[in-house]
């Protein structure tokens, strides 16, 4: 298990440096060997602008090397100025060569998912968001969830294609195949997709153990019910390792409380904060994270 970056509360940060415009976030990662495992092979990076967990695979400790490099690679974009798709494909390229190196000859091989979220360099505040494999990143809005990802797996291929209900995928038996990793000496295809950066916003990032012992219902509630990133991250992670715990469990939550001059007094009030204090309480110095590293 590699971590990169810290968590934070209510942190400012210049959304460019070729503009004005400030948001505000808050995020949380937490991450937990399960009930089952003796290895803990998820790994996972907060550091603005990049946000991501990384899910290994593999024998003996392939799958931790895997992830590690995965993770190690994408903490490089921490403090950038701007972030493309190029410079995800380029690095997750580089994690491959790191992978053959570093795991060297293993009888499985080794690979890992990976799936996040980044600043884009879009003039309108926008995610980018990227994914991998079948760990997945969620959005919670005004009382709905929505799977931003499309898991690269056997059964959402046999879902897509009518083959199979989603019923029946969970029972299914090759629900533990993907058919994207990055890895086993093969170039990485990340999918993308751009997702408005919005007050009132809160985007889960998880690896699949978590939605192994979470359905979409549960995780929408604690999601719904716990009033910062720090307490929906631990509380998700807990309950699915409360449940069976049978792989690692890996979250990152982040909440979008202001865009420019919008802000969410949903998220303000639920963390307790009394909004006539609004000035006193919450600290408005932006904080630049997007110095050269």
């Amino acid at each position: 298990m590699t971590v990169r970056g810290e968590n934070a509360s209510r942190r400012r940060l210049r959304y460019r440096t070729d503009c004005d415009l400030e948001i505000e976030l808050s995020w949380f990662g937490v991450t937990d060997v399960g009930r089952r495992r003796e290895t803990n092979q998820d790994s996972y990076v907060t550091l603005p602008p990049i946000f991501a967990v990384a899910d290994g695979m593999g024998g003996h400790s392939a799958g931790e090397i895997a992830s590690a490099a995965v993770v190690r690679r994408l903490a490089e974009l921490g403090g950038s100025i701007e972030v493309s798709e190029n410079d995800i494909d380029e690095l997750l390229a580089d994690a491959v060569d790191d992978i053959e190196l570093d795991a060297g000859e293993t009888e499985l091989g080794a690979g890992t998912t990976v799936t996040g979220v980044c600043l884009s360099a879009e003039d309108q505040p926008t995610w980018k968001v990227f994914n991998i494999g079948d760990s997945r990143v969620y959005q919670y809005f005004k009382g709905a969830l929505s799977q931003i990802t499309v898991d690269h797996s056997v059964v959402q291929h046999l879902i897509d294609t009518g083959a199979i209900t989603e019923e029946e995928a969970e029972t299914h038996p090759h629900a533990n195949v993907i058919t994207r990793a990055v890895g086993f000496n093969e170039a990485p295809v990340p999918e993308y997709t751009s997702l408005a950066l919005i007050p009132g916003q809160r985007l889960l990032i998880c690896s699949d153990g978590l939605t192994k012992e979470l359905t979409d219902i549960g995780i929408q509630h604690f999601l719904a019910t716990q009033p910062t990133a720090e307490a929906a991250a631990t509380m998700l992670v807990q309950q699915a390792v409360e449940n069976a715990g049978r792989d690692n469990v890996t979250a990152i939550v982040l909440d979008v409380h202001a865009v420019g001059d919008v802000i969410d007094t949903g998220s303000v009030q639920a963390a307790g904060i009394d909004l006539s204090e609004l000035d006193e309480e919450v600290d408005t110095e932006p904080v630049t994270v997007f110095e050269a590293p």
